[in-house]
């Protein structure tokens, strides 16, 4: 049995380094102000012990698949979740500023691929160096994206079109820019706050917030039990909904592998897109039909909501560790100049485009400014956190925008995400250049129709808001 104890042991590194995180932000005041998760502060404490080889028998590329896998079953857990039950949720509002928030990050998303593009272009150019300026171009999935999706189209480049390193090229953007997301994050939004900016002039970061745990008089509920315990766990039963998806999603590859094998059109190899690295892109479309067939069934009671959100949530947590616990110190180091231009350029290029566009979305300008920005640095998880210092208690309306938000994106960007990501290194670079900044001037244009449909009732929301709250 002894052979069987590896990946169970990284598995509960990963665990015991969210558990050190935790207890770290706890009791250091560094880490409260900065109100960095657990998840990033343990990860970095892995990526130390790992780089040090403090950790006998381990090494980086041990934490790759569960960060693969995690960040997959989060994105699964995330569409079989049932649509949200609020009402208002429907309102014109709140499309309006969703779709503010839609327009910054499917900008951001074609932006940061042409000025990562670019940057190492120059770089090479200026040095002589011979870095793949497809190392430049991963930088958005690494930072509008995540980790998951820089994983995974970068192990599509690497296997598929042999762009060395690009897999941990792309962890390393996702993992600056979760420290970037909260670097520069968290004093913007002080900043806002100092400056009376935010509509929510009642809003604080309570200490619970500060340490990290709930108060023992404060702990909020958590869903509700669908299985009888007798019988099964309902989170056992939730994870049995999980796994179904995935075993269709796994049956569903390896059919379509054998049937478009060598399949290519105008000179492209499309097998590609139904390459296991893109497991996530069909299981969450199986997710979608598996909830589509429960609803449609009368069936929504056997599922608990809240029981997915915290799968999703803890799946997320475990992503990020693994991210960062799987950065290999010998490439950071080789490529750190590069690395690092790419990074400080893009974070530049969208902090300004986010408080531009934000200013321009009407009179909760600084709140989606914030937000976009957490999301366009790290994730969803990364922006609301950001949000919440100016919002404490979500009375603004940008919480729903952002429930909006993360299914509007999915057709914004569904023709660079299903088809472009997967094989960006067949591109020529012009033809890159044109699909990815192309996207981001089509949607720049939309700006001033969108500020078109700004009208009065959004000045008389925001009135309301800091009336009620001050």
């Amino acid at each position: 049995m002894e052979s069987t104890f590896h990946g169970i042991i990284a598995f509960a590194l990963l665990a015991s380094m969210l558990l050190v995180g935790s207890i770290l932000r706890n009791r250091i005041g560094l880490f409260r102000n900065s109100l960095a998760p657990a998840s990033i502060i343990g990860g970095m404490l892995g990526f130390a012990l790992l780089s040090f080889e403090l950790i006998p028998g381990f090494e980086a590329g041990d934490f790759e698949g569960l960060t693969f896998h995690f960040f997959t079953l989060s994105f699964m857990s995330l569409c079989l979740t049932g649509k949200s039950k609020d009402a208002s949720l429907s309102g014109s509002s709140v499309v309006r500023g969703g779709l503010w928030l839609t327009l910054i990050w499917t900008i951001s998303l074609g932006l940061q691929g042409v000025v990562g593009y670019l940057v190492i272009s120059g770089y090479d150019a200026l040095t002589g160096a011979n870095v793949s300026e497809w190392l430049g171009a991963i930088v958005t999935h690494g930072f509008t994206q995540g980790p998951g999706q820089a994983l995974t189209y970068g192990g599509i480049w690497e296997t598929e079109y042999g762009i060395e390193n690009a897999a941990q090229v792309g962890m390393i953007y996702a993992s600056l820019g979760f420290l970037v997301a909260f670097v520069v994050g968290v004093p913007v939004a002080n900043n806002f706050i100092r400056r009376g900016l935010n509509a929510n002039r009642a809003s604080n970061i309570d200490e619970d917030f500060k340490a990290g745990f709930y108060n023992g008089s404060k702990i909020p509920g958590n869903g509700h039990m669908v299985s009888h315990p007798a019988n099964l766990d309902s989170l056992a039963y939730h994870l049995g909904l999980l796994g179904v998806a995935y075993l269709i999603t796994y049956l569903w590859l390896s059919f379509m592998q054998v049937q478009i094998k060598d399949f290519s059109a105008g000179g492209i190899n499309l097998s590609v897109l139904f390459s296991y690295n893109l497991f996530f892109l069909h299981g969450l479309a199986v997710c979608v039909l598996l909830r589509l067939g429960i609803d449609r069934f009368g069936l929504s009671h056997r599922v608990d909501d809240e029981t997915l959100k915290r799968i999703t949530g803890s799946s997320v947590d475990f992503m990020v560790v693994g991210t960062l616990m799987s950065i290999k110190f010998a490439v950071l180091y080789a490529l750190l100049t590069p690395i690092l231009l790419v990074t400080v350029t893009v974070t530049l290029v969208t902090l300004i485009g986010c408080l531009y566009l934000g200013r321009l979305s009407g009179v909760l300008g600084p709140e989606r400014a914030i937000t976009a920005f957490g999301c366009c640095c790290g994730s969803t998880g990364t922006g609301l956190l950001l949000l919440r210092m100016m919002d404490a208690n979500f009375s603004t309306s940008v919480p729903k925008e952002l429930a909006f938000f993360n299914l509007a994106i999915i057709f914004t960007t569904a023709h660079i995400l299903f088809f472009f990501a997967p094989i960006v290194p067949s591109l020529s670079g012009w033809h890159y250049l044109m699909v990815f900044g192309g996207t981001a001037l089509l949607f720049l244009a939309c700006v001033p129709l969108l500020m078109k449909f700004r009208t009065n009732a959004n000045t008389t929301l925001a009135t309301g808001i800091k009336e009620s709250c001050q």
